[in-house]
Formats: C-alpha cells, sequence, structure tokens
C-alpha cells in the first residue's frame, strides 16, 4: 500500500491525510471530521497514536540548498507539520514488545498495510466528539 491508496482507504473513512506523511517508516498525519489531527507513528517496537487540536499544525519554509538567491529562490516549499510546541489532546500506544514478541525495530520495518489495521484499532480508543463518526469496513 502506497500513500495514495492510504489517503483513498481513509477518505473512505471520512479522514483526511495530511502533507508530510511517510510511509516508511510510518509517520501519518491525519485530519478527523472533527478536524482534529492525529499523528500515527511506528518506531522501534511502539506503535503511537497521538491526538492534537486543529491548530497545533503549522507550516514551515524549506531553506533552498544554498540560499543564495542567483540560480534558486531564497526560501524553498512549505512544508506542513506539527508545532513543536503542541501538546497531545490524548495518546494511545502498543507496545510490540509486550504483545507481539518485538525485540528490537520491528515497528519501524512495518509497511503502511500492515500497520493500517493499527492505526485504526487505535483510532477507535480514542474519545469521541459530538461530530466524530468512523464508519465501519464491511
Amino acid at each position: 500500500m502506497n500513500l495514495q491508496a492510504f489517503a483513498d482507504l481513509l477518505a473512505s473513512h471520512g479522514l483526511r491525510l495530511l502533507p508530510g506523511s511517510a510511509a516508511v517508516p510510518v509517520d501519518v498525519l491525519v485530519q478527523l471530521p472533527d478536524a482534529t489531527i492525529v499523528r500515527f507513528t511506528a518506531r522501534g517496537t511502539t506503535l503511537r497514536l497521538r491526538q492534537f487540536a486543529p491548530d497545533a499544525l503549522t507550516s514551515i519554509v524549506i531553506a533552498a540548498e544554498c540560499g543564495c538567491g542567483d540560480h534558486h529562490p531564497q526560501t524553498g516549499p512549505n512544508r506542513v507539520t506539527l508545532s513543536a510546541y503542541a501538546v497531545p489532546l490524548a495518546e494511545r500506544v502498543l507496545d510490540g514488545e509486550l504483545l507481539f514478541g518485538w525485540s528490537r525495530h520491528e515497528a519501524g520495518t512495518l509497511r503502511l498495510a500492515d500497520a493500517a489495521g493499527h492505526f485504526f484499532a487505535l483510532l477507535d480508543t480514542l474519545p469521541t466528539t459530538n461530530t466524530r463518526t468512523l464508519v465501519g469496513v464491511a
């Protein structure tokens, strides 16, 4: 599964994959219907889902390689990311060592297709708001 296929899967659940997401290692930003943001990561032996307020997103400018302005613009593209000061509203963690017997970096080697099930399982455990509804997969 690539990011576009994952984005399509999310869209079928009323969710939106945000720019700045990566399939390897898994690190995705997703906007929920209530506008909150979740970040799902797979690192070491841990799968982690953190929920943030909508204003936790920020944009940073990637500087041009040389920055001289002669042959490259002085400013590069914008990248959407979470603010360094963002504090999670909620967090859910799967301990792969405890649950699956992982011992090193197995979470970091998960393919996005394998991690997607864990993403939805963790998402289902987050506190719900009045505007958030998830559609089940048949």
